[in-house]
């Protein structure tokens, strides 16, 4: 016992920064550490999203305002955690912003809508650690970057799963290459859970825009009956899939950061342990019939 209290002591010392704190995965994770003791530097797009945290986090906890697209925002959020950490340097970064929308089929898609995904779930990422890596040298610390099981699986067009597959091999380059350093790097993989990014009335209403703005020529391909089935299929889904316990995501993060060996990869909740994470492995031709089960097909299909 003495040891753990001594683990405990140290790691209540440090301080960890993470962006995305608005709410869900960050935002719970934010008042997790806080509670046991640690530094929090909870980074927050809104000035809504960190007035709400502050008033049930202790006083320890300190929000910032962050936009991981702008270079020059994360530049004085550096400066800001640079003269809170001093000498000690960055125990933990955890990069966990992300943007789910605009998803759906890709010819609904135009570059625009690719690149402000991938903006913000990758280049920021990358910005993010880059900027935060001396102070995370000083303290020979953790980066924590949230992927999806969607960076294993690409069950959905837009930029969504490019960017998580972009964020798996980051990790994976950055774990290599940090390794001398004594930073060890750590992917989150979740499966579906209840949070800003799968929120339906979100997605439902950004695939409407996409849907409205198609070329008749692409509306008739699909069939003027696809747009209503194709959200039903997948409400339907996210119904069954998404788990309202979000805490199984924060736990893998939690340990990540704290444990003496923390794992390269973790996947959290049920569906990735057990069926898309083993579903990734199997050849292409099931994971293709497994998704095709999932959403309804266009009405005039042509073969090519």
């Amino acid at each position: 016992h003495f040891g753990y209290l001594c683990g405990l002591v140290r790691l209540r010392q440090k301080h960890v920064f993470i962006t995305g704190c608005d709410s869900g995965f960050g935002e719970l994770l934010a008042r997790q550490l806080d509670q046991k003791g640690f530094h929090v530097l909870a980074a927050c797009l809104t000035e809504k999203g960190a007035a709400d945290l502050a008033a049930k986090a202790s006083p320890r906890l300190k929000t910032l305002l962050l936009n991981v697209t702008d270079s020059e925002s994360i530049r004085r959020a550096v400066e800001v955690v640079s003269k809170e950490v001093g000498q000690r340097g960055l125990w933990g970064l955890v990069n966990n912003a992300g943007r789910s929308v605009p998803i759906g089929p890709t010819d609904w898609m135009q570059l625009d809508d690719f690149t402000a995904v991938l903006d913000v779930n990758l280049i920021g990422v990358i910005d993010v650690t880059l900027q935060f890596l001396p102070l995370l040298k000083k303290a020979q610390g953790r980066v924590v970057n949230v992927a999806s099981i969607l960076g294993r699986l690409s069950l959905i067009g837009g930029g969504y799963c490019l960017s998580k597959f972009g964020v798996e091999a980051f990790s994976d380059s950055l774990r290599r290459d940090m390794a001398h350093f004594g930073i060890k790097v750590s992917i989150i993989e979740p499966g579906f859970f209840k949070t800003a990014v799968t929120r339906l009335d979100l997605i439902e209403a950004d695939l409407k825009r996409l849907w409205t703005r198609l070329p008749q020529d692409i509306k008739a391909s699909y069939g003027t009956a696809y747009f209503g089935d194709y959200v039903k299929a997948q409400g339907f889904s996210m119904g069954i899939l998404c788990s309202p316990d979000i805490s199984k995501v924060t736990r893998c993060m939690e340990h990540a950061l704290t444990a003496y060996f923390p794992r390269s990869r973790y996947s959290g909740g049920w569906d990735a342990k057990l069926f898309w994470i083993p579903l990734s492995y199997l050849p292409s031709f099931v994971s293709d019939f497994v998704i095709s089960v999932l959403l309804p097909l266009p009405k005039d299909e042509r073969s090519i």
